[in-house]
């Protein structure tokens, strides 16, 4: 039982910390206003997570430390199964991202921190997104180098960014590309990702 209400007290204060600096930023969120959110006491994000800096580190794990599991696993079935092909790299990038994006609870607010991130002047938050992460389009940018030996280091790895850059903006169902009424989630979600994946090869081969 008290197992049982730790996580829930854990997961409680990191869903109330993922919606504010959505909301306000990082810089713009206090730690009172987490408490007061999550309806807790300072003592309880204090055992937690030690720290403010910690706890914006958190936010991110919960959801990325799946979805870099799924990018890296769909990777590896594409590099087996269709060798030398572009799209299915591409895929393994972009699809795992949408899905985490349209199927869990809360993640429409994690979408937002992610933005937050590539604005926001955070040099903690960047450095430990590298440490843990890093490796994951690292990994992405060897597969397409394999199937783009011409194209240089720098050139792949801006173009890579160019990718992660318009897959944060189709995460947030944000813009012109909107569901069309009478249209399912999963549905709206395959359209896009298959947009997506062709206009990105299309570039990296460009």
């Amino acid at each position: 039982m008290a197992s049982t209400a730790q996580f829930s007290t854990k997961d409680k204060i990191l869903g109330a910390a993922e919606e504010l600096f959505a909301t306000h930023g990082f810089a713009g969120t206090s730690l009172r206003q987490v408490t007061s959110r999550a309806d807790v006491n300072i003592a309880a994000v204090n055992y937690h997570f030690g720290s403010k800096e910690n706890l914006v580190n958190e936010v991110f794990r919960r959801r990325m430390d799946q979805m870099s599991a799924q990018r890296l696993a769909q990777l590896k079935r594409a590099l087996a199964e269709q060798p030398g092909e572009i799209e299915p790299i591409i895929a393994a990038f972009v699809e795992p991202a949408l899905d985490m994006a349209s199927g869990r609870a809360g993640s429409g607010a994690f979408v937002r921190v992610i933005a937050r991130a590539y604005v926001e002047k955070n040099d903690a938050l960047r450095k430990f997104l590298s440490e843990q992460y890093g490796h994951v389009p690292r990994e992405f940018a060897g597969a397409l180098a394999v199937c783009l030996p011409d194209l240089g280091k720098a050139e792949l790895y801006g173009r890579l960014d160019f990718l992660a850059g318009a897959l944060t903006y189709a995460m947030a169902d944000f813009g012109l590309i909107k569901r069309p009424p009478g249209t399912t989630e999963h549905a709206h979600r395959t359209r896009i990702a298959g947009e997506l994946i062709r206009f990105a090869a299309a570039g990296f081969r460009a």
